[in-house]
């Protein structure tokens, strides 16, 4: 059966007559022509996946489990209830009694597990070779490392075996693997998803992570599988405005990349050519290129593996650690060891220095929407990661360490081959609790490349364009008066942290009026007809203060949707039409600054100071 995995495609086999059982079995007998591919740790018994794909055709497909018969896999490191969990570690193996809460929550979805996945041992590294259990088979060429830590993860949704996998991530191991196979890899905010029944690797900064072969895949199961625990000490809530799902990825955007001095590529000239010319690509999507600087960046991805980087490491493990040195793989023992050199006053240090770096990459966040960077500047063979462990695995590090440290959300989606067949990805970067604007941009982004799925030769389902405007962490409104750049009250919206996009109009359908007052204020009303398209501005306001500037409005202006001219829906200001009924009709002049002009009408406020 050669059948996509990605969720449309399944969701469309399944209402065409598909049993998830038929389903089950064809994954197997995948596995089994695959070989010796190293992906899995435990596989689920084939009787056993059947038994939960049987008793799912019996219940029947419903609105309550939206992942029902999609096949997924899980990293060892992450508990499944009756399976062991080793970290890739044989030694440390145990039998957990429950499983994590996101595997919980994925499997009353209606999802079934065909097994655990290897890795870099104790979720240390970004290669995919230290491991007992062997190296996870690079699909496109098994010469080359399959990235990692989650390496099986990323492999088993590449090789089409899987519609999606849960990694975890603390440097870049829910990024950097799909960058090598071609897939998508979604890091989430810091404590989105719960990490109760996760062994952790540094507490502070490790998240699950998902792969999918599709942006829509990856948001789908985020959206299932968010949500606060307080069994979690660093599980925190979206806030409100916030969503899973992609919207209005292909409104204009301002994405930041490093000065090209401080690009890394190692030395791999086709990798930076697939990068610069992603620039390029993203620009035609409707983003506009700014240039950042990245030396707060570049240093705290350098500090990770220090010893007060790894300390958290050390304590994660170091019991074991002490009883059991000799299990572990050499390099992994070696860095994880170097904790112990580590005094508090070091720690402190490290996290000081830290924090002054976030603090200075703050700026950076005032100016773009979200970052777009090489998911990795190179790709390395087994054979040269093995002789040269851990400088490689820092060089694959470079555009990955920080991003938890600085407590941001990325998605890594694919960017097409170098000559010799092996992927490459990009990159986006943005605040936390930024996945649905991720996802908006990265979703028109995948769909526009037109490459396959994984290291399958199927083609990108068909989807529509994300719509609407609901992107946390901002929210675009249009503003048509006072509001507007140069004007009393802009000063508003710049104290918010509001930052203007670009000049708009709305569709033909509007009249405007001048409501009179101490600071005259237009009146925006939609008629069905006799109307035109009215001028204004685009400002991205910050969903943190938005409650507040609407709160603050002033009857019988309100903020509500409007229509522009080339289709969108964004959030506005409108007026009642019950005030326009006796007011000054302008709707001839086209907007307000041109009936400012024809009155002569000077601002009658002045703007703070």
């Amino acid at each position: 059966m050669d059948i996509s995995l990605d969720l449309k495609t399944l969701a469309a086999s399944y209402e065409k007559g598909l049993r998830p059982t038929e389903l089950v079995a064809a994954i197997y007998d995948r596995i089994t022509a695959r070989g010796e591919d190293n992906v899995w740790i435990t596989l689920v018994p084939k009787e056993q996946a059947l038994v939960r794909a049987a008793a799912l055709e019996a219940s029947g497909r419903s609105a309550q489990q939206p992942l029902w018969g999609i096949p997924f896999a899980v990293k060892d490191n992450i508990d499944v209830a009756s399976l062991p969990t080793t970290a890739a570690c044989p030694d440390f193996l145990f039998m957990p009694d429950k499983s994590a809460t996101v595997v919980e929550k994925l499997l009353a979805a209606g999802a079934i597990l065909i097994g655990k996945t290897n890795l870099d041992q104790f979720a240390t590294g970004l290669v995919g070779v230290r491991s007992p259990y062997g190296v996870a088979r690079n699909p496109f060429n098994s010469d080359y490392i399959p990235g990692g830590s989650s390496s099986g993860s990323a492999v088993a949704v590449s090789a089409g075996l899987v519609s999606f996998s849960l990694g975890t991530d603390t440097a870049g191991s829910g990024r950097v693997p799909a960058g090598f196979n071609n897939i998508v890899g979604l890091k989430p905010t810091v404590g989105l998803l719960s990490a109760s029944g996760m062994l952790p690797a540094c507490k502070a900064l490790d998240c699950i992570s998902i792969f999918a072969l599709t942006v829509n895949d990856a948001s789908a199961v985020l959206g299932v599988a968010a949500g606060y625990d307080s069994a979690d000490g660093y599980s925190r809530p979206a806030p409100a405005g916030w969503r899973a799902s992609p919207a209005g990825g292909v409104q204009p955007f301002r994405f930041g990349v490093p000065r090209q001095d401080q690009l890394k590529f190692f030395g791999n000239s086709a990798a930076e050519a697939l990068f610069l010319r992603a620039v390029d690509r993203m620009t035609a999507l409707g983003g506009e290129k700014l240039e950042i600087d990245y030396t707060p960046f570049a240093e705290a991805a350098g500090l990770l593996y220090t010893p007060a980087g790894t300390a958290e490491r050390t304590a994660a493990v170091g019991d074991f650690l002490n009883s059991h040195a000799d299990a572990l793989h050499p390099v992994t023992r070696k860095i994880i060891e170097a904790g112990k050199q580590a005094t508090g006053v070091d720690v402190h240090r490290h996290y000081y220095r830290i924090r002054e770096l976030q603090q200075a990459s703050s700026a950076t966040w005032e100016q773009i929407d979200v970052m777009l960077l090489p998911t990795s500047g190179t790709i390395y063979t087994v054979a040269e990661l093995e002789a040269e462990p851990i400088q490689f695995n820092s060089n694959l590090g470079y555009y990955t360490n920080f991003v938890n440290y600085f407590d941001l959300a990325a998605l890594a989606v694919p960017n097409g081959f170098q000559p010799d067949g092996l992927p490459a990805g990009i990159t986006l970067i943005g605040p936390r609790f930024s996945e649905p604007l991720l996802a908006g941009i990265g979703e028109a982004w995948q769909r526009d490349t037109g490459l396959s799925l994984g290291a399958t030769r199927h083609a990108y389902p068909e989807t529509a364009p994300a719509t609407g405007n609901a992107n946390y962490p901002s929210v675009t409104v249009a503003v048509f008066g006072a509001h507007m750049s140069g004007l009393p009250l802009n000063y508003q919206l710049r104290e918010l942290g509001a930052r203007l996009l670009s000049d708009c109009s709305t569709a033909p359908d509007y009249r405007l009026y001048v409501i009179a007052g101490a600071l005259p204020r237009p009146g925006l009303v939609r008629t069905v007809q006799g109307g035109r398209s009215i001028l204004g501005e685009l400002w991205q306001i910050p969903t943190a203060g938005f409650g507040a500037f609407v709160a603050a409005i002033p009857a019988p202006l309100g903020i509500g949707d409007v229509t522009l001219d080339d289709g969108r829906v964004v959030k506005g200001f409108l007026c009642e039409a019950v005030a326009a009924a006796d007011a000054p009709d302008i709707t001839s002049l086209g907007g307000w600054r041109a009936w400012l002009e024809t009155s002569r009408q000077e601002p009658a406020l002045a703007a703070p100071q």
